[in-house]
């Protein structure tokens, strides 16, 4: 059986503002936005109120397209805890990727050092977007022992 992770998608109330964070912060691109819209299978699969518009953007990164989607839906209630997802990123600068998160006024988690499965050694942190949708940054520093 074959399988191809295509995209994940988070849900945020504010498109504009989750933008400034996983463009600005992140440094993904926008891949392509779809307006607003009544019906969309989004409806179905997140049991949104069929009453409430939907809008729809995929993001890019510049090595994977439309590898992370956003789709906005107005009123949403506060994240339950604890948080049930999270996207992991290997970014270059983690460093850099803190420093405008903070700069951006978003949580973010104390440091942690990072032991793979394998033995090789990097950081991670945790972030929080607009919306309190996690989003785990990464650099590994060095190679598997042996």
């Amino acid at each position: 059986m074959s399988v191809r992770f295509q995209r994940a998608n988070f849900l945020v109330s504010d498109m504009q503002a989750a933008l400034s964070f996983y463009v600005d912060v992140l440094g993904m691109e926008v891949a392509f936005q779809k307006p607003n819209r009544d019906k969309s299978y989004s409806h179905t699969v997140f049991g949104i109120d069929p009453s409430t518009a939907v809008g729809f953007v995929a993001l890019s990164t510049p090595t994977q397209p439309r590898v992370m989607a956003l789709t906005e839906v107005s009123g949403l209630a506060e994240q339950p805890m604890p948080r049930r997802s999270t996207i992991v990123l290997d970014v270059e600068d983690v460093d850099a990727v803190v420093a405008r998160a903070r700069e951006g006024g978003y949580r973010v988690f104390p440091e942690e050092r990072l032991v793979t499965h394998d033995g090789r050694v990097g950081r991670e942190v945790g972030l929080l977007d607009a919306d309190g949708n996690l989003i785990v940054i990464y650099r590994i520093l060095t190679t598997a022992p042996g």
